[in-house]
């Protein structure tokens, strides 16, 4: 089997994409202001895919290590009500949340950058890393990302697991006027 062939594979089964948020929602960089605020920029190609991609019925979460009442504000946003925060233990922070829906690890896309991503990247069914992830990071992914982190490579992942899946031409059709 092609490594395109398992990629293939492994996205028609997902049922959850999750992802980290510094190098995967943002560029990773770290703004304050001189008030001690912490700013983000997240990309709207991102939110958009991810809206589709919920509405084509995959389900999506965000677990990072650290706390941001921007991220929060961004999920709200999005619609993603499973937002794991503060949590280094990243795989300890997925199994909570599939106590409350359960999945099998198979059926996870996730969306890692940093070596605290790693422990869960090793165990679902399709770890996906952007070009700007830790070298060790990129070798256990599954698929790299033509697209940066904060420059639309959560976009690229939901149109490629909607393609898989055979959902993105339905998903596309009220843009193109065909409903």
């Amino acid at each position: 089997m092609t490594p395109e062939e398992r990629l293939n594979n492994a996205l028609k089964s997902i049922r959850w994409l999750v992802m980290d948020v510094d190098g995967v929602l943002t560029d990773g960089k770290l703004y304050f202001d001189n008030s001690g605020n912490e700013l983000k920029t997240f990309n709207s190609l991102d939110g958009h895919g991810i809206k589709m991609l919920q509405k084509s019925g995959v389900h999506v979460a965000i677990v990072t290590g650290r706390r941001s009442s921007v991220v929060e504000r961004r999920a709200h946003d999005l619609g993603v009500s499973k937002l794991i925060q503060g949590r280094e233990d990243k795989f300890d922070a997925l199994q909570e949340l599939l106590a409350d829906a359960p999945c099998r690890l198979e059926d996870i896309a996730y969306i890692g950058d940093d070596y605290p991503d790693l422990l869960v990247m090793t165990r679902v069914g399709c770890p996906i890393a952007p070009p700007n992830a830790a070298q060790p990071v990129r070798e256990h992914a599954l698929w790299i990302t033509d697209a940066c982190g904060g420059e639309g490579a959560v976009r690229e992942a939901c149109d490629r697991i909607m393609q898989a899946q055979g959902t993105f031409a339905a998903a596309l059709a009220p843009y193109l006027g065909e409903e």
